[in-house]
């Protein structure tokens, strides 16, 4: 009798596989996470050289081009070294590589690359920084660098959509925002002026040419990720419409943010056209209340943005709000142009300045009234 096959009979023997199964997965973590760290120091390490021989190059050079006299000498020796450098030690070394060298030494001392470098800032960062055009502006960018921790993408982003020119630390006399950026340095905390900013742009929104401030709440909350992007980091939504009530009267805060790194309650007030005195008194409400029955254990006092589609800078700068707790600044639904924001900085400026000198000649006089007589 012929032996029937069975299924088990087809069935191919396959050989015992070598046991494949993964390593357990605490320790697949931990070797993860040894070998990226590692990576991220031989990263640090590795830029470090970089800036610190860029800087040094273009120190050597400049100091040989100070010595001579002659106007061309410059272009002759970086056209020649770039040919000498490339034959040397291959791409890497052109023109436009020197020239970079050079800038980094003419821009920054050996102390402030020192520092740069232990924040871990890239030489793409600082390449992007120093061509900005003012000490100021320089220094501005190196700090919030530092502290926000932008990518190089993202300062980018910040240089072109002119937020120094948008900030309102920018509309402070000189010596006032290099006091500021001092203390900013040695402490490494975030103060108001440096986060708020005197002008939003909120083109991402799509207005219409005619919008009412319920249309413009309406959008925010639609894109609310872009306008805390334009806020800037570290704001946190909390709110819309928050009501409350004060003698029988109903009042309501139209956004209502946290914001981590000044641990403060932020209240922002929409408003069409210019901004009015009244304004101010209805955000002290808003802030007291807040402050009263809002604010935890261990938050600093809370902080008001009243947002106009209008400026009148002039108006703002004499009720000298930059001494309060409250920030006016105007927004923008369609892109403004890049001048336009830098005629007005420079306009807030001028003011600035001269409410300063006033200050301090108002100061002089009550000191001389308060000396007593010989």
């Amino acid at each position: 009798m012929k032996k029937q096959n069975t299924p088990a009979n087809d069935i191919e023997m396959i050989p015992a596989r070598m046991n494949t199964q993964l390593p357990d997965t605490v320790l697949f973590n931990d070797l993860k996470a040894l070998i990226g760290e590692a990576r991220k120091r031989v990263a640090v390490a590795i830029n470090t050289e970089v800036v610190t021989l860029y800087w040094q190059v273009g120190a050597r050079i400049r100091t040989d081009i100070l010595q001579n006299k002659r106007a061309d000498y410059g272009k002759q020796v970086v056209a020649n070294l770039a040919i000498r450098l490339t034959d040397e030690f291959g791409s890497g070394w052109d023109v436009k590589t020197l020239r970079h060298c050079l800038r980094i030494a003419e821009t920054f001392s050996q102390e402030q690359i020192v520092s740069a470098l232990r924040r871990q800032l890239s030489w793409t960062h600082l390449k992007t920084i120093m061509y900005q055009d003012s000490e100021l502006k320089r220094s501005f960018y190196l700090e919030m660098c530092a502290i926000e921790r932008w990518s190089t993408r993202e300062l980018a982003e910040k240089i072109q959509g002119a937020l120094y020119e948008r900030t309102a630390l920018s509309q402070k006399p000189e010596d006032l925002i290099k006091a500021e950026l001092q203390k900013v340095h040695e402490t490494g905390e975030l103060t108001p002026d440096l986060i708020f900013k005197s002008s939003y742009i909120l083109d991402f929104l799509g207005l219409k040419d005619t919008y009412s401030e319920n249309d413009l709440e309406n959008a925010i909350l639609d894109e609310i990720q872009k306008f805390l992007k334009e806020l800037g980091s570290d704001f946190a939504f909390l709110d819309r419409q928050m009501r409350f009530t004060v003698d029988g009267v109903d009042y309501k805060i139209d956004l209502l943010f946290y914001h981590r790194t000044l641990h403060r309650l932020i209240a922002v007030d929409l408003k069409l056209g210019k901004f009015l005195p009244a304004y101010e008194g209805q955000m002290r409400l808003y802030l007291r209340w807040l402050d009263k029955n809002e604010r935890k254990a261990g938050e600093e006092s809370p902080l008001g943005l009243i947002l106009c589609s209008e400026g009148n800078t002039e108006h703002i700068e004499y009720m000298m709000l930059d001494d309060s707790n409250i920030r006016v600044a105007q927004y923008y639904t369609v892109l403004p142009d890049v001048e336009l924001l830098k005629m007005k900085l420079q306009r807030a400026v001028t003011i600035a300045q001269n409410l300063l000198a006033e200050r301090q000649i108002s100061d002089k006089k009550s000191l001389q009234t308060e000396l007593p007589e010989k």
